[in-house]
């Protein structure tokens, strides 16, 4: 019985650990609907998906990336959107010639269109490269956009992001978790814009979130 306890205890513990997190996700409904709207219209103005980070945030935007170019929901449409940190070998090069910092920045400036989008993913708001990313693509007129963690860090004050989503918490695996469902939510949403926003909708949305 102790050792029943003692485990309903843990559960309890684990899920209250994600519930604030949780709600604040909930409580930004009006900022992720604002920067849906705006990937949407610039889908229709042909613009592609160009979506990066580091190590575990790397495999995020992979799954961002597919999921976007071939969505498991049938009859939803394919959106063009790409991983940078795919390239193993165009990520080493760069990173061994220019340093790791430019890893990404320098990838941008080669694939972007100025109907793009830049999404960058940093579990604490302090990956170099993941800002060098952003604000390259930025200054080449991209819509930027960065899923956070714990209070944002140096990429949450960067005025080159367009829309800041943070999962607030310190706990790696809450905001793992958060950032997984925020971009499963990211893409839904995107879809419900995209069949409702005109193909000729000019890119009023693409304010600072």
């Amino acid at each position: 019985m102790l050792g029943t306890s003692t485990t309903r205890e843990a559960v309890s513990e684990a899920f209250a650990r994600r519930e604030p997190a949780g709600r604040r996700l909930a409580e930004d409904a009006e900022r992720i609907t604002r920067a849906c709207r705006a990937m949407a219209e610039r889908f229709h103005r042909g613009g592609k998906l160009i979506v990066f980070g580091n190590g575990g945030a790397g495999t995020d935007a992979s799954h961002i990336a597919v999921e976007f170019m071939h969505p498991v929901i049938v009859g939803k449409r394919a959106l063009p959107a790409m991983a940078l940190g795919n390239d193993a070998a165009t990520v080493s090069a760069v990173g061994a010639r220019d340093g790791l910092a430019e890893v990404f920045a320098h990838q941008v400036r080669q694939w972007a269109g100025p109907a793009d989008m830049a999404l960058g993913v940093s579990p604490d708001g302090w990956c170099t490269s993941v800002l060098k990313g952003l604000e390259t693509a930025h200054e080449l007129g991209l819509f930027t956009m960065a899923l956070l963690g714990a209070e944002g860090g140096a990429i949450a004050r960067s005025t080159a992001v367009d829309h800041v989503l943070i999962a607030g918490s310190a706990d790696p695996a809450v905001v793992k978790e958060i950032h997984v469902t925020m971009y499963h939510v990211l893409w839904e949403l995107v879809h419900v814009f995209h069949a409702r926003t005109r193909p000729d909708a000019q890119g009023g949305a693409d304010g600072r979130g």
